[in-house]
């Protein structure tokens, strides 16, 4: 494939998965300089770029690069000058801080023995309201494994830090030289092991991996909702290493009684041990996640330009750091600090998409959550598992997107304005006393 043709397939995949202010920064002077003996050699017009593409999208773009071309087995980034075309310098970033000749294939960071970041510890945890109480019982695990808190199992929206805690915990207790074996693995690529294994006639190869671990951390737990070999061979594991002091530790989107398609012996087993939620960080926590973030990155801001930003976005962790990434790197590539108002723009047009969802959207996720049928919660009845899903989503309408009170009221069946009043001030009322409720409703905001 010719190298514009080739480049402009992998830039379609690009625009679909970054913004537009991300595209335009980051990849709107790129180009495929060459192709050689399977290298792909993408030209960019600084250093910056090219430390920036290897950190962010560097598997990104070698996967799109592979699953257009198969010939493809690697990639460099060449500087070029902007007038002539012509190469300055070829060379392979292997860490952030050094270079070498081969690009390396797999995630340099990862360990391979164990799955485990070394970039994911204590240290460099944010602690506040959000997540204390999934800390204090991550160092109680540290501190006696397979006998504080077994199992544990965190829960709570996208991208506010559930893998960071539990890979601080496997770090922890590796880096305690109690001799423990510690093994990270998500729970879909459990289950493609699995299900290789009894392709393969290896189920026995499986199951003795897999007991052989101390500790075992499984992410993203609620991907195994209605997979019924996946949930039996994950019951008679669980059993096997609980029975003998493992420590075990789950991560999930959701609270395991809210799973869809989950065993009830499972969601027993989850709940035996401790159970607790990360929340979306509260401003106090946002300011140190921005510090943090900027003194990591050996950049200074304005408190002014700080204090807005922790006060202007309320989202996850990943969302935040996104967001103070593509400040800084707007602010190296103009060699100044953006102005408030600089700020206060990309912010509103380039960074933080607003979020719609129609009143159908709505009513589709509050179903899923409480694992009833979508249809039910139009009835008009009194039944309590449907009446707590129909207030809390008439609740969410009104308070998150405004919803006036008789739309909703029509949507929901027909029913009379003032219904619909009573239903959104009980949900306020229960929200006082009620954390599990809270909990809840964070949940199905974060899905929205």
């Amino acid at each position: 494939m010719e190298n514009k043709q080739l480049w402009d397939s992998v830039l379609v995949e690009v625009e679909l998965t970054v913004s537009r202010a991300n595209f335009s920064t980051w990849f709107k002077h790129t180009k495929i300089v060459k192709q050689e003996n399977g290298t792909v050699y993408i030209g960019i017009p600084n250093e910056f770029v090219r430390e920036w593409l290897y950190s962010k999208y560097d598997k990104f773009l070698l996967k799109t690069l592979r699953n257009i071309s198969e010939n493809v087995r690697s990639v460099e980034y060449i500087i070029v000058a902007a007038a002539k075309d012509t190469p300055k310098e070829v060379l392979k970033p292997v860490n952030n801080s050094g270079y070498a000749q081969e690009l390396p294939l797999t995630d340099l960071y990862i360990n391979k023995e164990d799955n485990l970041n070394p970039r994911y510890t204590f240290e460099t945890l944010v602690i506040g309201a959000f997540n204390e109480l999934a800390y204090a019982a991550a160092q109680a695990v540290v501190k006696r494994p397979g006998q504080a808190y077994n199992p544990l199992f965190i829960h709570g929206g996208t991208g506010l830090g559930k893998t960071h805690i539990t890979q601080a915990i496997g770090n922890a207790i590796k880096d305690s030289k109690t001799g423990k074996k510690v093994y990270y693995v998500t729970s879909e690529k459990f289950s493609m092991e699995y299900i290789n294994s009894v392709q393969n006639n290896r189920v026995n190869d499986f199951k003795e991996k897999y007991r052989k671990y101390d500790v075992l951390i499984m992410d993203d737990i609620q991907f195994i909702g209605g997979k019924e070999k996946t949930q039996e061979e994950l019951f008679h594991l669980f059993n096997t290493l609980y029975e003998n002091n493992k420590q075990i530790i789950f991560s999930s989107d959701k609270h395991p009684n809210f799973m869809h398609g989950l065993e009830s012996r499972l969601k027993s087993r989850f709940g035996a041990g401790m159970i607790v939620d990360i929340t979306h960080p509260e401003y106090e926590s946002r300011m140190a996640i921005i510090n943090r973030k900027i003194q990591s990155s050996g950049f200074s801001m304005e408190e002014e330009n700080i204090t807005f930003i922790a006060e202007s976005l309320e989202c996850s962790i990943r969302e935040l750091e996104g967001i103070v990434n593509s400040i800084i790197c707007q602010s190296k590539l103009k060699n100044r600090e953006l102005l408030l108002n600089e700020l206060k723009l990309l912010i509103k047009n380039n960074i933080i998409p607003k979020k719609t969802a129609s009143i159908k959207d709505v009513i589709r996720v509050v179903s899923e959550f409480y694992n009833i049928d979508e249809s039910t919660i139009y009835e008009k009845t009194r039944r309590k598992e449907i009446v707590k899903p129909r207030q809390v989503a008439m609740f969410i309408l009104r308070e998150d997107f405004q919803i006036s009170f008789p739309t909703i009221g029509e949507k929901f069946g027909g029913r009379d304005h003032t219904t619909v009043i009573h239903s959104c001030e009980k949900i306020k009322e229960e929200m006082r006393d009620d954390a599990a409720l809270i909990g809840e409703i964070e949940q199905i905001r974060s899905q929205l």
